[in-house]
């Protein structure tokens, strides 16, 4: 088990599923489900393994044996639907080979149920010139309370709406697009900028990078941002802010963001999480709504990915989230 970057709760059967992104190398594409009866005092109980099925049934192949006209996925979120009892995922895509970001549906057991149809923006374009950036693509993925809409989130801007954020400058603006689940159609897209790069590598011109790597909504037109940075040899950055998604502008029919023609949605710093009392920080890319807490408040349920990396780790970790409209 490892590079656990999606995260959903299931009230039903008490399971956690767990999306992992592995790109087929180690094992086809899957997830897996976990129960945490005691968050206090003992880690989750691995529970199974489900593969999820490519279109026409079988495992989506790996890199070295990819197959003409099929995207090698790279999994990055997950929801479950309790009103269908089935799975939504979204991958960054497969850039390289021609293939964008994607968002599937697929049944509970792994079976391949449906691909969504996305603007062209988020076509790849073999130039470069346009489009998404490669491992950019939609890192986040949230339902809203109601189960009628997906909220796709983008982790940097796509090439022609602006740069990555550097050590000195915020990113250009990331578009989160929502998705009707019965047309299968996106009917909104708004703009979030994440913040520049929030601390230096150890050695100048080292590797650095901040980007979103999950949202979950709050309630019908609230979400939670979870932004999280590195740089090389001083290790990750946390930062959980909100937006109402309501206040910003509608973007969908813009094919290029400039700073003149939308407004970006406003964001307020929810947590830090180096000040939240945690033994380290590592990739925390995995966010979902746990159950609720004997008070009534919700349980706010974070996972990193360890990149299959034995100097990382995966660290499950659970808050109690006060909120304050």
């Amino acid at each position: 088990m490892g590079g656990l970057s999606g995260v959903d709760f299931d009230p039903a059967t008490s399971e956690y599923l767990l999306l992992s992104d592995d790109r087929s190398d180690l094992a086809p594409v899957r997830f897996y489900t976990a129960r945490w009866p005691d968050m206090a005092a003992a880690a989750p109980e691995p529970v199974s393994v489900v593969f999820l099925q490519r279109p026409g049934d079988g495992l989506w192949p790996a890199r070295a044996k990819a197959i003409d006209g099929l995207p090698v996925p790279d999994p990055e979120s997950l929801r479950f639907r309790p009103g269908t009892g089935t799975v939504l995922w979204s991958s960054e895509g497969d850039v390289v080979r021609g293939f964008g970001p994607a968002l599937y549906e697929s049944a509970r057991d792994g079976r391949f149920l449906r691909e969504f149809a996305l603007p062209s923006m988020f076509k790849a374009d073999p130039a470069k010139q346009r489009g998404p950036r490669d491992n950019l693509g939609f890192e986040g993925l949230t339902l809203t309370p109601d189960g009628r809409h997906a909220w796709l989130a983008m982790e940097n801007a796509l090439i022609e709406d602006g740069p990555v954020p550097t050590l000195d400058a915020a990113g250009g603006p990331c578009r989160f697009t929502q998705i009707d689940l019965v047309s299968g159609r996106a009917t909104r897209q708004i703009t979030y900028v994440p913040d520049a790069i929030p601390q230096r590598p150890i050695a100048p011109g080292g590797y650095a990078d901040n980007g979103v790597s999950e949202v979950l909504m709050i309630d019908a037109q609230r979400m939670l941002v979870l932004e999280r940075a590195y740089a090389l040899g001083t290790g990750n950055s946390l930062r959980l802010y909100e937006i109402d998604t309501s206040a910003a502008s509608d973007v969908l029919t813009l094919d290029t963001l400039t700073p003149s023609n939308h407004r970006p949605a406003r964001k307020t710093l929810v947590a830090d999480f180096a000040t939240l009392g945690l033994s380290r920080l590592d990739n925390s890319e995995g966010m979902c709504w746990g159950p609720a807490l004997a008070n009534g408040h919700r349980t706010l349920v974070v996972v990193s990915d360890d990149n299959f990396n034995p100097l990382q780790i995966t660290q499950f970790a659970a808050f109690e989230f006060i909120d304050r409209p």
